[in-house]
């Protein structure tokens, strides 16, 4: 019988001898054919731990080259893979691990929260190296092979169940909307319990014939090293807005060796038009998108910086394999220019979530659309705004007020490293703004200047009320800004006023 092919068995095939992997982190590397004999191995060392199809094999560890073959030996023979992030409180670990219920769970070495009772990362590194291989049966793509946990901002997190197909459809429309090819040349910084870093730093250059360089974090002066080095050939970086951002101060940076980017993406966040076209002035096209756990890639804006300047702010275009709604209150699509929720559908989507029948429910309308919970904008052009998360938005005077219409602003300003805002209740308009906003080392900017420039910005109802000057924005363990503790710490100042 044939050995079933998956992306990296089809490259072992086509491209034996090709670099497939880089693990920076320990200073091995893999060829195609040596990446797909690993992946192999550790599905056959799965198998001898009775690992079966539908079980669950979770992950705590930083990034390293095992975390890809735990995942791709878990396609091959149907278990799922559940990557759980590292950041978060031992309380919170136990909440997933036992919603998760893993049959193995691999622990990485040196975290202050790995103490659960799996396997050391180094312990099943050295049973991948001496497993038999296992190259199971045909993968089936419709079922799930990856639990992946959103964030939890606002609530319990929930596991989104994602499929081979899903996955792959990722992999295809970042390829197009990215130009990801045999000579791209991925350095993945993001951690491999996100999205980012698990899938649209991994698949798509999996697919393609490319190189994957596994980092095991961001390290600004260390990044930039890497970037600018000729014999590592970084063609690709995906990061946050905010990333992006502390690259840009950082001493090392100098825009002339970052010249070999294909273009630096950014995603899972608003990134401010200001700070994209600081970018471009510099000569490097930063490109931003839109994804999301449930989704993978949705929007990618093109890869010219004229179009990028022209639409900056934008998170781009769809491929023709997504389908995009943006509707009103009731469900009728919102004319162009106007914001509604944003609706979606392909084979890119989530099947759900893990043991969640009715948020499984909810999450699709009655004729099969995902409700991705954020507003959006589209112009005639067809490119996509993320106007901010409907969860978000509040109402001032009878007006819908979005805070990252606010946030944009203030994140524009020179001495404004980050801002957030959010609606506190108001006796005269119901809702008004509050905005915290963190600024740069040494920076003198007062309160009155970014009042001042939101009102030039601004609609008079959507002007925040209140201001709080703060060293740093809380975040989860995604490094999205909590802004229930943000509400929180806002009705504790007001009430004190």
């Amino acid at each position: 019988m044939p050995r079933p092919v998956d992306d990296i068995g089809m490259q072992a095939r086509l491209r034996p001898g090709a670099l497939a992997v880089s693990d920076l982190t320990s200073d091995r590397r893999w060829t195609y054919a040596e990446f797909d004999l690993a992946v192999a191995r550790c599905a056959g060392a799965l198998v001898a731990r009775d690992v079966t199809a539908g079980e669950r094999v979770a992950a705590l560890a930083k990034n390293c080259a095992e975390l890809v073959m735990l995942h791709l030996a878990c396609a091959r023979l149907g278990a799922i893979y559940v990557p759980l992030n590292w950041r978060l409180a031992v309380h919170e670990l136990e909440r997933l691990i036992e919603d998760a219920a893993p049959a193995l769970l691999v622990e990485g070495d040196g975290l202050e929260n790995a103490a659960f009772g799996g396997v050391s990362i180094g312990g099943f590194r050295d049973e991948i190296e001496g497993a038999r291989p296992h190259y199971g049966r045909a993968i089936e793509r419709e079922k799930p092979t990856l639990i992946l946990y959103t964030s939890g901002t606002s609530g319990k997190p929930k596991g989104a169940l994602l499929s081979e197909r899903n996955l792959a459809e990722t992999a295809i429309n970042f390829s197009i909307l990215g130009a990801v090819g045999e000579d791209s040349v991925f350095l993945c910084d993001s951690p491999m319990f996100h999205i980012i870093g698990l899938v649209t730093n991994v698949r798509p250059p999996m697919m393609r014939g490319g190189t994957l360089l596994i980092s095991d974090g961001f390290v600004p002066g260390r990044t930039l090293e890497r970037l600018g080095d000729p014999a590592l050939k970084v063609t690709h970086y995906f990061g946050v807005p905010q990333m992006a951002s502390v690259l840009r101060s950082d001493p090392a940076y100098y825009p002339q060796k970052l010249k070999g980017l294909t273009a630096l993406f950014t995603g899972g966040a608003p990134h401010p038009a200001a700070n994209i076209r600081a970018w471009l002035a510099d000569g490097i096209p930063v490109v931003d998108g839109f994804g999301m756990s449930e989704a993978g890639t949705v929007f990618g804006m093109p890869l010219d910086p004229e179009l990028i300047e022209r639409h900056a702010g934008s998170v781009g275009v769809a491929t023709p394999r997504v389908k995009a709604r943006i509707v009103d209150a009731m469900g009728a699509d919102a004319p162009a220019g106007e914001p509604g929720e944003l609706l979606l559908k392909g084979d890119n989507i989530t099947q759900g979530y893990w043991r969640r029948e009715k948020e499984t429910q909810d999450a699709f309308t009655d004729d099969g659309w995902f409700r991705t919970g954020d507003i959006a904008r589209m112009n005639e052009e067809g490119f996509y705004w993320l106007v901010d998360r409907r969860k978000d938005m509040f109402i001032s005077g009878g007006e819908n007020v979005y805070p990252a219409e606010i946030e944009a602003v203030a994140a524009g300003l020179a001495g404004v490293k980050e801002a957030a805002a959010v609606g506190v209740p108001d006796e005269k308009w119901g809702e008004v703004g509050h905005l915290f906003w963190v600024a740069h080392e040494n920076a003198t900017t007062e309160e009155s200047v970014i009042t001042a420039e939101l009102e030039r910005h601004l609609a008079r109802y959507k002007l925040p009320k209140h201001y709080t000057r703060v060293d740093a924005l809380p975040r989860n363990g995604a490094g999205k800004v909590l802004k229930t503790v943000l509400r929180e710490m806002a009705a504790k100042e007001n009430a004190s006023t």
